[in-house]
């Protein structure tokens, strides 16, 4: 199985397209940790925003996607796209990987391990800080694929994250460049 992991894309379509093209095309299935098209009011409108386009390529997208709702999210934009942005939790069993996705902005770390916990899953997803993390704890991996278009990391690189077999690892989107990695099991 290979699963796309991306967070905080916040409209940008064109670095939509560039992982899209670079990264996920021969994905599976793409699991998106919420705030899909919204760039937010905390952050500056970055010039590539189009979240119009951005709705387009995601609808035309031949990879079945499934989102969590982000903080940013609104129902409208359920109303423009064709895929399931789904609130406040997406639960997911692929092959033998249950996952869990949650947008992370209400849920501290002890909140995170007890879900992962009482849910059973291998792998938690979350987003929002738009800084990438994987961390393995009592069996389950919890990741944070980061941002690719508005990365909040020190150096800016943005980033993403693939599912391949029970290997987990996080890109940067600019060298594809494995920034951390960690085994399911």
């Amino acid at each position: 199985m290979k699963v796309g992991i991306v967070s905080d894309t916040h409209g940008c379509v064109a670095t939509w397209r560039k992982i899209y093209n670079r990264y996920f095309r021969d994905m599976d299935v793409i699991i998106h940790a919420g705030d899909v098209l919204y760039h937010g009011p905390r952050n500056a409108i970055p010039d590539e925003y189009d979240p119009k386009a951005l709705a387009e390529e995601l609808n035309n997208c031949p990879i079945p996607i499934v989102a969590a709702c982000g903080n940013c999210d609104a129902e409208v934009d359920g109303m423009v796209l064709n895929i399931p942005i789904q609130s406040p939790y997406t639960y997911l069993r692929l092959e033998n990987v249950s996952v869990l996705v949650n947008h992370g902005h209400n849920l501290s770390d002890d909140a995170k391990h007890a879900l992962a916990e009482k849910m059973r899953v291998s792998l938690f997803v979350t987003g929002h800080t738009h800084v990438a993390a994987l961390t393995k704890q009592n069996g389950c991996i919890f990741l944070n694929p980061g941002s690719p278009a508005m990365s909040k990391r020190p150096d800016g690189v943005g980033t993403i994250a693939r599912m391949i077999g029970s290997r987990i690892e996080v890109l940067d989107i600019e060298s594809g460049k494995v920034l951390l990695a960690e085994e399911l099991g």
